[in-house]
């Protein structure tokens, strides 16, 4: 009998899923892709709310192949997904979270869409159920590109569809060392190493489900797995990206997402300790990866905070989250004859502060909500040598007495 390789393996951990992984099972059995192109490779991270049971309660009623491993707990994620990965015999591999669920049609979707245009990375749109899921990447369907041409950084969950022999090629697993950003540093590495990635932005592939007990890795954990996780991301940019703006755009992704939450709001609960030890975590990421090329193609609140961690000030910092906390606006101050827009956020030209006015400068986008703004566009910019041009022939007829034709 010739066993045929099933199109997709997707890859299921489960710690304490239920009830949410009863409607995470039965999304994949409503899949519209034919059964016997599909396996679900589930492993049970050592639960005791009956998720094992169930899950092998499954594998005994569905048309395609379920294997289920259970494990003792392993204390993450990255875990059971390396353990599926490695039994799974698709040609691709879906990571779905046990209490998330997937859209009827996203299977077969993604799978045509990679062999379509034969990419290594298919991303599904993603909604939230109780969670805010990311969404700047799916204005556009996108059957072709990379992450340099998209805003597909936002998004680094291992919730994608990954081509099976690419990740073997690499060598890929998720690090087990890490308790929170393991999806993002695999993720990331995919991207960068990726011959193609395709974006599926008109029909809702994944749902990510918020559950009632909160109980979200993400929302779980000391700060300081933050700080790892941020380390670990910007060093493989830093590793496989050279010096320069694509370095310095994905940078961004790191500095937003990961780190600066950490001097928001909540920095103004924390003890002097914990200040303290948040800059000193900080500081060499800072003293690396920060630099011009970032902080100018961020917001300038957010580059005026991390330029306060950068510079070790937490006394300014905290003035300054605090007005961001209030949500105060800042004024707009116009110079230049409307072609700068300085925003006034706390110690602006404060002389004792010491902060350069180039961090409250706002870039073009920021600063076209500001009535009067002026574009410092070529066009600006030409007709600024047209008219000192202009000035200068004047100024000479008039001191040969012949008229000036421009």
């Amino acid at each position: 009998m010739t066993v045929t390789q099933p199109d997709v393996s997707v890859v299921i951990g489960a710690y304490e899923a239920m009830p949410y992984l009863v409607e995470c099972l039965a999304s994949v059995e409503a899949q519209t892709l034919d059964p016997a192109r599909l396996e679900v490779v589930a492993v049970d991270d050592g639960s005791t709310d009956g998720s094992g049971e169930y899950l092998e309660k499954f594998a005994a009623r569905t048309p395609f192949p379920v294997t289920v491993i259970r494990q003792a707990n392993s204390g993450g994620p990255s875990g059971p997904r390396n353990v599926g990965l490695a039994k799974a015999t698709g040609r691709y591999v879906f990571f779905l979270d046990a209490d998330d669920r997937l859209g009827p049609e996203a299977l077969e979707r993604m799978v045509a869409m990679a062999d379509r245009n034969n990419t290594d990375v298919v991303l599904g749109r993603i909604e939230g159920i109780n969670r805010n899921p990311p969404k700047s990447m799916w204005h556009k369907t996108l059957e072709r590109t990379d992450v340099h041409s998209s805003n597909i950084k936002f998004t680094l969950s291992a919730q994608k569809l990954f081509r099976h022999a690419f990740l073997t090629r690499h060598g890929m697993r998720f690090d087990e060392s890490l308790w929170t950003g393991e999806d993002a540093l695999f993720t990331m590495e995919a991207y960068l190493r990726a011959d193609g990635v395709s974006v599926l932005a008109d029909y809702t592939c994944y749902y990510l489900v918020g559950r009632e007990d909160g109980k979200h890795v993400t929302k779980s954990g000391s700060y300081t797995l933050r700080f790892d996780s941020a380390r670990v991301l910007m060093k493989l940019i830093a590793d496989l990206v050279p010096p320069g703006e694509r370095r310095d755009a994905l940078m961004i992704r790191p500095f937003l997402v990961t780190l600066l939450p950490q001097f928001g709001p909540r920095f103004l609960k924390d003890g002097e300790e914990v200040r303290a030890r948040k800059l000193e975590l900080a500081k060499p990421l800072m003293d690396r990866y920060w630099g011009d090329g970032v902080a100018r193609r961020l917001k300038v609140e957010e580059r005026l905070r991390l330029h306060l961690v950068a510079a070790q000030r937490p006394e300014l910092l905290a003035d300054v989250v605090k007005f961001v906390k209030d949500k105060k606006q800042a004024a707009a101050l116009l110079e230049k004859r409307g072609t700068r827009v300085y925003l006034v956020y706390p110690h602006f030209r404060d002389r004792a502060a010491g902060i350069p006015d180039a961090v409250y400068l706002a870039g073009p986008r920021e600063a076209r909500g500001f009535h009067g703004y002026r574009e410092n566009s070529p066009r600006t910019f030409a007709r600024r040598v047209l008219r000192k041009a202009r000035r200068i022939l004047t100024s000479r007829a008039a001191a040969g007495g012949t008229p000036a034709v421009l």
